[in-house]
This record gives structure tokens, sequence and C-alpha cells, in this order.
């Protein structure tokens, strides 16, 4: 009888510790594999723009801005700040998207209060603010939605997700990564809350609220 108790202790036991590693896999605290275009025959897209004449099409320069951003570990927090853009090694989903934009030329401060002046019934705002604006989630749905090539958010469709793509959620923003899990469903480079171990993850096949994909154009 005491045989069986120990036994039943140890599966027990070897059935949590799988549980636990199944869900710190699952929330991205254990890395996971990672594939390119390449091991899926996914021709990667460049686009034909150089908004800053770096030499660097836009799409490849978003997505190396994003990186270098993300390399300086920014903290998370949500303030708000007199020039607009953090300064101070702190910052929110919004500001992946923003800095990724702005080192490939594109002063998504500048341009989200034009349109917005351009085309205030689009957007639920009461009193405009240029400073925080462009920092809010629900602004840049309306603003890409105006500005930005409409991608699939079918996230199975792989061919169309390319690293420098901007995904938007209900209440979230990232960019989407040149990396891919196993199906080739590409991973995101964002920052959601203060816990998150690594600013690139393999999140879509978790989220239910993909209300946007969109490109530069």
């Amino acid at each position: 009888m005491k045989k069986k108790i120990v036994t039943i202790i140890v599966i027990c036991l070897l059935i949590l510790i799988s549980l636990i590693i199944y869900l710190l896999y699952l929330f991205n605290y254990i890395p996971h594999k990672i594939y390119s275009n390449e091991d899926f025959n996914i021709q990667t897209y460049t686009s034909n723009i150089d908004k800053d004449n770096d030499g660097i099409d836009d799409q490849t320069d978003i997505l190396n801005n994003v990186r270098e951003y993300i390399a300086t570990n920014p903290k998370y927090r949500s303030k708000y700040y007199a020039n607009g853009y953090p300064d101070d090694e702190y910052g929110v989903c919004t500001d992946v998207v923003a800095f990724g934009l702005k080192g490939a030329g594109y002063d998504l401060m500048e341009l989200v209060n034009e349109d917005i002046r351009n085309n205030k019934d689009d957007y639920n705002i009461d009193t405009i603010d240029k400073n925080i604006d462009f920092r809010r989630v629900q602004n840049l749905k309306v603003y890409f939605k105006n500005n930005a090539i409409s991608l699939t958010t079918n996230i199975y469709d792989i061919d169309n997700w390319q690293g420098g793509d901007i995904v938007i959620f209900q209440n979230h923003i990232g960019i989407v990564s040149n990396n891919r899990n196993k199906d080739g469903v590409t991973f995101v480079i964002h920052h959601a809350n203060p816990y998150q171990k690594y600013y690139e993850e393999d999140i879509l096949e978790l989220r239910n609220d993909i209300v946007g994909h969109y490109r530069i154009s």
C-alpha cells in the first residue's frame, strides 16, 4: 500500500512538472525554436521606398530599428512626456512601433497629429494632444487604417506576414518579426507588461483579438 502511494505521488509530481514546463513554454518563458522565411520557401518582402534615404528599404529599416530599440531593454511604464517620445528608458507597446518607424524616417507623433486634425471625425478624441495621441493604441488603429496597406489577419496565411509589418490587437500593438515558429507563424516584437521576459515572442497563436495587420506604404 505504501509503495502504491509513493508511486501515485511520483506520477502526480511528474504531471505537475510537465504542466509547469508546458505553461512556461506556452507563455514564452522558455524560448521557442526559431525558423526563418527560407525554411518555408517564403520570399522576404522588401519595400521599394527608402523614406530616410539611408540605403535601407523601409520594411527592413523598420525591423532593424525596432531591434535597436528593444536592445536598450526599455522598462514598462505608462507616463506622459512633454516631448512625446520617452527619453528615460521607459516605454509601452506603442513606443516599439513609434521608435521603429522613427528610425526609418516616419515621425509617428507628427503623422498621427496631422491625420487627427484632417480627419477628426474618425477619432474619438475630445482634446488633441500631439505629445500623447500617437502613443494610444486606439488612435493607431485609426491612423494605420487610414494610411497603411491593410493585410490579412489570418496568421496561417504565412506568406503574407513579413518582418516589419505592424500587428494591432484590441488593446495592444507590436511589430511583426522575421522569425517564425515551426508552423511558419511569425513571432511578434512587442512590450506588453513589466513581467515580460523577452521582447520578441511567439504569441500570435495565443491571441484571438487581432484587429489589424498593416504595412507601411
